[in-house]
């Protein structure tokens, strides 16, 4: 597990890769970040990263678990942001902004050639202009 500290806006954050977290923890912020209960229910979030997941970021505020990304891949040269939760009280500090660059960092060192991300419209600036994404033509299926 690589570590990197810095402070993100006011709030003093670490963020690791790869780092320790419980489920309840990530059920809770998911929960938070995304306004509902996860429509998986008490899913194990272990489980789903250790069986799918290059990586994650986990970034932590003293003991608080304050922001989580999931970091998906193929299995060899692309990856994909996924799941990126704030907590509410960080949120506008720099704490998302330091969670994709750890999880950029993770996926590089990994040795992917690119990392994508899907988002709804009003997180445009951050992923363009924070992120630095460029914009790409991409298609969308619902299935249920």
């Amino acid at each position: 597990m690589r570590r990197i500290a810095t402070v993100s806006g006011t709030v003093n954050v670490a963020y690791a890769w790869r780092g320790d977290f419980d489920d309840a923890e990530v059920t809770a912020l998911r929960a938070e970040a995304f306004e509902a209960a996860s429509p998986e229910g008490d899913r194990s979030w272990r489980a789903l990263v250790d069986e799918h997941s290059l990586g994650w970021v986990v970034a932590r505020g003293g003991d608080s678990l304050v922001g989580f990304v999931n970091v998906i891949w193929d299995g060899g040269h692309h990856a994909w942001i996924q799941d990126l939760m704030v907590a509410t009280e960080v949120r506008r500090q720099g704490v998302g902004t330091g969670l994709v660059v750890t999880a950029r960092d993770g996926a590089r060192e990994a040795r992917c050639e690119w990392l994508h991300v899907d988002f709804d419209s009003d997180l445009r600036p951050f992923y363009l202009a924070s992120c630095g994404f460029t914009p790409t033509s991409a298609g969308l299926m619902h299935l249920r």
